[in-house]
């Protein structure tokens, strides 16, 4: 009777648990997330080929040979069969062979520095991870915010992504594949949002205590809304100065959004090349 409560109890706390959770990698509003939403279902479902089977013998062969059920002690007269050998090496072979064909595949064309094709002409955003907050800087409206970024609907966006600290991962999940941030590097993502709407980003690489409370919003708006986004940045009246700068780089935990209406067009040049020295006179 205890056990049966315990089962119960414990099926019903994974019911309960898993009913909050969001399987946002499977529904995205970005071309390129999609794509790789599809990906992950192929995969699993060929390897579902092999899982599921053997789940059903693992309950029916000791169902059909167990000892209660035997009039006389089983002794089969083989030592190969074919068919068997075929089944068990054969089938897991083959899917094996057609994973690594897509996983080969698909790392060209979801490679996420391929830029996305598109009549519209695609707008530049650059992405610094600090402790424990992300600014964006917008070299061609000479603006930048933090923990906020926005761009047009069904417009390709690249983000040019580097770290002012320790290693990072940037990841809007509903929009696309996740990509690291390292200090002196700069890395590259190009995704492209298909629905209008406010999509969560977040870090995906644990950097420490402030980590949880790193994450910021992604705003996919209509071109007018964008503009007028743009216009409410600039209307902040804040210039990201060197003395804002450092005042970013300290650390904090679950900041607040920020507009600064005015930044150096090298900034992000700048950011990353600070640690050239650094990397330099470390060999």
């Amino acid at each position: 009777m205890k056990k049966k409560l315990f089962q119960s109890t414990l099926i019903l706390s994974l019911v309960f648990i898993l009913s909050g959770c969001k399987l946002a990698l499977f529904d995205s509003s970005g071309v390129t997330g999609k794509e790789i939403g599809d990906t992950i279902l192929l995969t699993m479902g060929l390897m579902l080929i092999v899982v599921i089977p053997t789940l059903i013998l693992s309950v029916w062969v000791p169902y059909k040979y167990h000892e209660s059920k035997a009039e006389d002690d089983y002794d089969p007269e083989w030592e190969h069969s074919t068919k068997i050998e075929f089944f068990a090496w054969g089938i897991p072979v083959l899917i094996i062979v057609v994973l690594a064909t897509i996983a080969y595949l698909t790392s060209y064309s979801l490679d996420p520095r391929k830029e996305l094709v598109s009549d519209k002409e695609p707008i530049t955003i650059q992405v610094v991870a600090m402790d424990w907050k992300w600014l964006f800087l917008f070299p061609e409206e000479k603006i930048a915010t933090v923990n906020e970024v926005a761009f047009p609907v069904d417009r390709p966006v690249e983000f040019l992504i580097t770290s002012q600290s320790t290693m990072n991962s940037f990841f809007i999940p509903k929009l696309g594949g996740q990509i690291y941030a390292m200090a002196g590097m700069e890395n590259r993502m190009n995704i492209m949002g298909n629905e209008i709407g406010e999509y969560r980003g977040i870090s995906a690489n644990y950097s420490g205590f402030g980590f949880a409370g790193m994450r910021f919003t992604a705003k996919v708006t209509s071109e007018e809304d964008f503009q007028n986004w743009i216009a409410d940045v600039k209307a902040s009246g804040r210039v990201l100065t060197d003395e804002e700068y450092d005042r970013l780089i300290e650390k904090s935990r679950d900041h607040e959004v920020e507009y600064f209406s005015s930044i150096d067009p090298l900034q992000f040049k700048n950011i990353i090349e600070s640690f050239v020295g650094a990397q330099n006179g470390s060999y």
